[in-house]
């Protein structure tokens, strides 16, 4: 080991610079990570490979302005030496962490090596050599080393974009290559033309940066040393910037979380974009508040456009807290889908500069000055795109383009675009993914290990097993038991999972792709899987009459009292005798006549027999569930209302219609068992492990977001009480109207809206009164019952055999995770949730549209129904359709000033001059014609068109045309036939679309990429779907 001394210059908080002098230690051993290492370097962790051509080595420069590319999976054997990462952590921890994610990916072959600290590589800097060109030579020096330590058995190439480095080094030594990145592409990989179209583009925007102006837009964001110290004193304050999306122009809102001040509690409102400085939706900023008088109220009347509002010519509410930008900690920029502005507009363009204003999908993002040569070609195309920067000189945010997903308006091109928007990245499982996976086939068929048996209970001999699903399940990951014990005076209640985590290693290449997808995505025509198929589908789906390992959780409770007597956890083998589905379940309660497929072949007192068995248990388990549930409605469960479907599908699995789920009670019996499983399983984690558990909590929503809801309900006669679950749960309990059934419906779903979000959290970070799960009315809870589909259940399956592991064993019991490290986790899993609970959204709104886009509305039958008036606002009313289970806003004012205004006799309605007139529960309109009012759940009739958009996505317009309930009679049961004729004629179009892209003669990267189910299915997601309709944003509290 040397040591030698390493001169750094820093800048001090006050900006004076600092020469700091530090001890520097080289050593002759300093890991290398090949494959090919003949020195016996210790190289833990993941190889280079040794059947590649070349090892490629990328300077500092390269790095920093061309991480992208080297991102892409069909580069191999990079190294990344420590150089080049010292100099990306100048550029941002953001930046930082996306390249140490890769390094620590074992998906990429790319490693780091510490250059700096090898002694044969590393080299002092000389007076009056430029940082860069220091930087360049250090990664030669690296690459030299490398090609000399495998004693050239491997070439090595150098990329830079420095010519002088390309001339000065390129022939020094041979087997070691220095070539420009666009050379290098050329040369090795000449058809991964995403990848030199992704080169252009970044070159490009890099030219156009250097050639901005020098006038100022915008005010400079002040120095992060002042940032911190404002924070600190209470003069700034810290959020997360979020950009309305009816009001993108002039409202944004700071998110706080200081609940502890009432001004701050709804957030600080920045008006228009000069006061938003460049922040971008979803950065991390910090705010100063303007003075009082300055405050401004948020905008009450239904926006109409976009980007067209005239904040002061409309009503506000009362003024509340108002702010500006003054810096960002943390841009959270991300792709970007955009579209190109119209010929007209594009020509307009410097034609010498081929700069382009393009158009971001999401209104909430600002448009993005990209350069191109190519905007002709791409009209009526959608691009993602990357934002770059956003100097003080700029009006707009620049950026490069990254790839073309196809045209505008096709469906692909319009789900992908989804997932995008979401960051939502689910490329095919790798090959060696799939490597890790068992065998099931005829010729090699999968058996239970001897070995494997003897550590599990057997229940396959003593337990009736039996599964109730969605019709056409294929992931059947949870199943049920209940049988009599000591002659009756027990019952023994067993919820089986699939054991997912025996299949799955921590650690493993499926394991970390399933970590990083979190959840399986569903969207209206396909799924994305977290596990290969051959697990989800195959070995862990608790299929009926195969041998399966689960884990397992079976109470013996008191059979009169039902009280729990004891309680065992742990993994198991079973084999589930009947795969029921909900609607054959609830016939068998029912006592109707129904076909067991199970039961196909018995004679018929073997036959009766065992369906009298089944019924027994079934009834047994009903008899749990009611008890069960009982037992949280004390407690203060809500009963919050969702609108719930399920795909039909034929032999083929193909769906052939979208059928709203019937409220069963065997719906209810299956939920109370998970939910209780999920609870037991959240006591013992947590016992066990005090700081290091993964629960999930719903925490009390605010008293302030009950607002509409109450309000809403006084309006009909009605008092919330909203002090506590149990409070809230009686008041909608008794809010019925004898008279309409939907008026409870709506009042659920207003309490539904106002739920704040649950969480996954790790117990060590928050106080026992945080675990608190206000939904459901339970002290501690988590997610067990679905690892199939959810990383989470894994997580906590592991966590759950370590406590049994533990409780055996006179050793103290060892988490698997630290609080940290769980708690990172959790946060990675809950913002997966929420995106893809917005794609499955996004994704629903997607096919409504589509259904009603080609159709006439004003002559077909279809395109006319019932609604019902949920809200009202300054301009208009907001109406939910529930014969499509859409929401939509219908304007009675409009940006003309005029009213709608009856006409006729026969209840026609036009624009007319006139004024409106709101109270909190109703509106009226007044013209010539006379006056109408509309109140809070009046049933009206609208007309439902499609509002087509060439940059944003399509969305739904509703007409008035009758204050009338639809057919002119009383309010209507909720029609289910519109919403099957509407799935049924989208599927149809889907069907078209994928056929028109079967007959093309391949298929896409991206529909490669992105399209992993070939069969969709949807039936999961349907299960879950909970008021898509009425709610901004997904509330998931369960």
């Amino acid at each position: 080991m040397i040591k030698t001394e390493k001169i750094i210059h820093l800048r001090s908080s006050r900006g004076r610079k600092v020469r700091v002098v530090r001890e520097h230690y080289l050593r002759e051993r300093v890991p290398c990570y090949s494959s090919l290492c003949l020195s016996d370097c210790v190289n833990d962790g993941k190889l280079l490979p040794g059947d590649v051509t070349h090892y490629m080595v990328p300077d500092a420069a390269v790095v920093l302005d061309f991480l992208e590319i080297l991102e892409f999976r069909e580069l191999q054997g990079i190294v990344f030496t420590q150089t080049a990462c010292q100099a990306v952590q100048g550029k941002g921890r953001r930046f930082y962490n996306r390249l140490r994610s890769l390094i620590k990916d074992p998906r990429h072959d790319c490693v780091l090596f510490a250059n700096e600290f090898q002694e044969y590589s590393y080299c002092p800097r000389e007076k009056g050599e430029s940082q860069e060109k220091w930087q360049t030579r250090c990664v030669y020096s690296a690459a030299v080393w490398y090609y000399n330590h495998l004693a050239g058995r491997m070439n090595v190439v150098m990329i830079t974009e420095d010519q002088d480095a390309v001339a000065r080094y390129g022939s020094l030594n041979s087997g070691v290559y220095v070539v420009s990145v666009q050379d290098y592409l050329q040369n090795f990989w000449p058809e991964l033309l995403n990848a030199h179209e992704l080169y252009a583009s970044i070159r490009q925007a890099l030219q156009e940066k250097e050639g901005e102006d020098s006038l100022k837009e915008y005010a400079d964001h002040l120095p992060a040393q002042v940032l911190e110290a404002g924070i600190k004193s209470g003069r700034y304050i810290q959020g997360t910037l979020n950009v309305s999306k009816h009001r993108a122009l002039s409202e944004a809102f700071v998110m706080t979380g200081e609940l502890s001040d009432k001004n701050l509690s709804s957030g600080v409102l920045v008006s228009g974009t000069k006061h938003r400085n460049r922040a971008v939706h979803g950065d991390t900023v910090v705010v100063e508040l303007l003075s009082k008088s300055e405050w401004k109220g948020k905008v009450m009347a239904l926006t109409e456009g976009q980007g067209d509002e005239k904040v002061g010519e409309e009503s506000q509410s009362n003024p509340i807290a108002t702010g500006r930008v003054v810096g960002i900690l943390q841009r959270n920029w991300r792709d970007y889908v955009v579209t190109f502005p119209t010929r007209d507009v594009t020509q307009s363009q410097t034609r010498n500069s081929q700069r382009v204003l393009v158009i971001p999908w999401d209104r909430r993002i600002p448009k993005i000055r990209i350069s191109t040569q190519q905007a002709d070609t791409l009209q009526d195309h959608r691009v993602v795109v990357r934002i770059d920067s956003w100097e003080s000189t700029s009006l707009y945010p620049n950026g490069h383009s990254v790839r073309v997903l196809g045209r505008a308006g096709e469906l692909e091109t319009e789900v992908q675009t989804i997932l995008i928007e979401n960051c939502i990245h689910v490329a095919p499982f790798s090959e060696a993914q799939l490597r890790e996976m068992p065998v099931n086939s005829s010729e090699m068929p999968w058996k239970v290990d001897p070995e494997e048996a003897e550590r599990r209970r057997d229940l396959r001999g003593t337990h009736l097993v039996f599964s109730i699903d969605p019709r056409g399940c294929e992931d059947v990951d949870d199943t049920l038991s209940v049988r009599r014990l000591k002659g009756g005076s027990l019952l023994e209640l067993g919820v089986h999972i699939a054991d997912v985590s025996h299949f799955v290693s921590e650690g493993s290449l499926t394991d970390l792709e399933a970590r990083a997808r979190a959840t399986t995505y569903y969207l209206a025509d396909r799924r994305y899987d977290m596990l290969p198929a051959i697990l989800s589908a195959d070995l862990c789906s608790l299929l009926g009459g195969v041998d399966r390992y689960a884990m397992s959780v079976l109470w013996e409770l008191n059979a009169e009292t039902l009280t729990v007597q004891s309680v065992w956890f742990g993994r198991t083998i079973i084999r589930s005798s009947y795969q029921l589905h909900y609607e054959l379940a609830q016939a068998l309660l029912n006592g109707e006549s129904a076909d067991v497929p199970e039961l196909d072949g018995l004679t018929v007192s073997d036959r009766d027999a065992r369906l009298a068995e089944l019924i027994e248990a079934l009834e047994m388990l009903t008899n749990v569930a009611r008890h069960l549930r009982v037992q949280r409605d004390r407690k203060g469960a809500l009963e919050l209302e969702g609108l719930e479907v399920r795909a039909q599908l034929d032999e083929d699995k193909n769906i052939t219609a979208l059928v709203p789920r019937q409220p069963l009670e065997v719906h209810e019996t299956v939920a109370e068992c998970m939910i209780y499983a999920n609870h037991w399983v959240a006591r013992k984690i947590q016992e066990t492990f005090p700081s290091q558990a993964l629960l999930r909590r719903h925490p009390p929503p605010r008293q302030e977001l009950f607002s509409q809801l109450t309000a809403t309900a006084a309006a009909k006669g009605f008092t919330m009480e909203t002090r506590s679950n149990k409070d809230l749960a009686e008041s909608l309990d008794r809010a019925v109207d004898p008279q309409d059934p939907l008026v409870n419906r709506l009042l659920r779903m207003m309490a539904t809206q106002a739920m704040s979000q649950a969480v996954y959290f790790s117990t060590g970070s928050q106080s026992q009164e945080q675990f608190y799960h206000y939904g459901l009315a339970l002290d501690r809870y988590t997610h067990f019952t679905s690892p199939i589909r959810r990383y989470a259940d894994i997580v906590v399956h592991r966590l759950l055999i370590a406590a049994v592991e533990a409780e055996k064993g006179e050793e103290l019991a060892k988490a698997p995770h630290t609080n940290k490290e769980l708690e990172e986790m959790a946060h990675h899993i809950n913002t997966k949730n929420q995106a893809a609970q917005r794609a499955q959204t996004l994704s629903t709104v997607l096919f409504q549209c589509l259904y009603f886009k080609d159709k006439d509305p004003d002559k077909d039958p279809r395109c006319v129904a019932d609604g019902i008036i949920y809200a009202i606002r300054d301009n208009g009313v907001l109406v939910f359709v529930p014969e499509y289970g859409l929401k939509a806003p219908v304007y009675l004012k409009n940006k003309e000033g005029q009213v709608m205004a009856a006409v006729g006799l026969d209840g026609g309605w036009e624009w007319q001059s006139g004024s409106v007139r709101r109270c909190q529960d109703q509106i009226s309109t007044t013209s010539s014609g006379g006056s109408t009012t509309f109140a809070l759940f009046d049933h009206v009739t609208v007309r439902v068109s499609v509002k087509s958009s060439p940059s944003h996505s399509d969305t739904l317009n509703l007409e008035l045309i009758s204050n009338k309930p639809h057919g002119g009679g009383a309010a209507p049961a909720m029609n289910t036939q519109g919403q099957r004729q509407l799935v049924q004629e989208v599927v149809r179009q889907a069907e078209e679309a994928q056929e028109k892209a079967a007959r093309q003669p391949r298929l896409s990267k991206e529909e490669r990429e992105f399209r992993q189910s070939k069969t969709p299915n949807l039936y999961s997601l349907l299960e879950e779907v909970r008021e898509l309709a009425l709610r901004d944003h997904q509330s998931s509290i369960s």
